[in-house]
């Protein structure tokens, strides 16, 4: 299992790469789970928690498209950390200035979550040309989407030990400053410094002109809606068990599970149609989340959390494959970063229902709704199969640019590779 991911990491500037931006986004992968936090600490109500939660989602989701058009026009560099120093300075603020004057605590997170840095879409722009080899950039999406489940396994319970070492508003600023840090890495390294923009062709829909990728999109906010909903229910799980450390377990498990999941996803090569692959993996991502709302004891709930995070990072790392099949000509980057902001809305969403489901119907409630967004997921997957099945020939990929995003490196590397 080790030798394929150790072969990716022995590429020039792959470990670089992989670290800087897994560091520059922990400020984004903690963000809900930091917001939420620092809103109860403050004395804030759940319902106050998950609607700061969700405009912090809903700029980011609106930032992503939008910086990632400015990277593709300026380059990485002149993007990427300029926007990383202004979502940081946005969290500074509202760790200053607290729940005090709600406007400028809501003009806070949303700065915050506007200029949140499209690393992660960038981060796929610059694996062909690190990397080279179809099936290596293939298992490098797989390591991706392992490395974001090492943050979430690793963000909460740094969060939890910021927070009672010193304070929430410690933890927004701490975890700021090293996402800031994580940044610099990456604009700094030779791959970002060289990479530009393949020609892609004029249309003013861009990568939303794929009816495949939309069909994923759709699928995709709800897988969302399922995490961005889990994450108030942890909180509210914890209150009832006196323990503010156990929100902190019960997100690690979590994040344990998709790592164990993706790692071994990841660790061989997969035949057939990725399409239908998605399917059976969303339809085992959501039979895991509908035990969440039993609400055990805390070790039952922790196994769980962690059994329900197993097919997370398989069906992420599986996305990424679709996306780079169905994406036009042209638009992987801007596809990757409309995955990303679909994701977040669906989070915004699920955070903002979970806080009043919470306050109505108790943590069961909550859990529900996580239940709801997976089974959702899968009936989108289920209902647009004959759009996913065909990538049509908006995958074309012009050989021999190293700079096309949907990967010709070299000849015979093709998109529309079968995984």
């Amino acid at each position: 299992m080790a030798a394929g991911y150790l072969d990716i990491l022995r590429a020039r500037h792959a470990a670089r790469l992989l670290t800087g931006t897994l560091v520059g986004r922990l400020p984004n992968g903690t963000a809900h789970i930091a917001i939420v936090l620092f809103t109860r600490a403050e004395g804030g109500s759940y319902t106050q928690a998950g609607a700061l939660a969700a405009a912090y989602g809903l700029a980011t989701a609106v930032g992503q498209p939008l910086l990632g058009r400015a990277v593709d026009l300026y380059g990485q560099p002149r993007v990427q950390f300029p926007a990383a120093v202004l979502s940081a300075l946005g969290m500074s603020l509202l760790a200053l200035v607290g729940l005090g004057t709600l406007p400028l605590a809501y003009l806070a997170v949303i700065v915050a979550g506007l200029f949140t840095p499209p690393l992660e879409g960038g981060l796929r722009a610059l694996w062909p040309s690190v990397l080279g080899r179809e099936d290596r950039v293939h298992r490098a999406y797989a390591m991706d989407a392992v490395a974001q489940e090492v943050m979430f396994t690793v963000g909460p319970l740094l969060v939890t030990v910021l927070v009672s070492l010193w304070s929430p508003a410690a933890a927004l600023l701490v975890i700021n400053a090293i996402g800031v840090l994580g940044a610099l890495s990456v604009v700094l390294s030779e791959p970002s410094r060289t990479w530009r923009s393949a020609p892609r062709e004029a249309h003013w829909l861009g990568a939303l002109r794929s009816p495949g990728l939309l069909a994923l999109l759709g699928s995709f906010f709800f897988v969302g809606l399922a995490l961005g909903s889990i994450t108030v229910a942890g909180v509210a799980y914890a209150d009832d068990h006196g323990r503010e450390s156990v929100y902190g377990w019960l997100m690690a498990a979590l994040g344990l599970g998709a790592l164990i999941g993706g790692a071994a996803y990841g660790a061989r090569q997969w035949a057939g149609a990725p399409e239908r692959r998605l399917r059976v993996i969303v339809a085992l991502l959501a039979l895991g989340y509908l035990p969440l709302m039993l609400t055990p004891s805390v070790p039952v709930m922790t196994a769980l959390a962690a059994l329900a995070g197993v097919f997370l990072a398989p069906a992420i790392a599986c996305s990424f494959i679709v996306v780079d099949r169905h994406a036009p000509r042209g638009t992987v980057t801007e596809a990757f970063s409309w995955l990303v902001t679909t994701f977040g809305v669906g989070a915004a969403a699920g955070t903002a229902a979970a806080g009043p489901a919470v306050e109505i119907g108790g943590t069961a409630w909550s859990f529900a709704v996580a239940g709801a967004g997976g089974v959702a997921a899968l009936v989108v997957l289920l209902a647009t199969g004959r759009v996913l099945a065909d990538p049509g020939r908006t995958t074309a990929v012009v050989a021999g640019s190293e700079n096309d995003r949907n990967g010709a490196v070299e000849p015979g590397f093709s998109s529309g590779h079968k995984a």
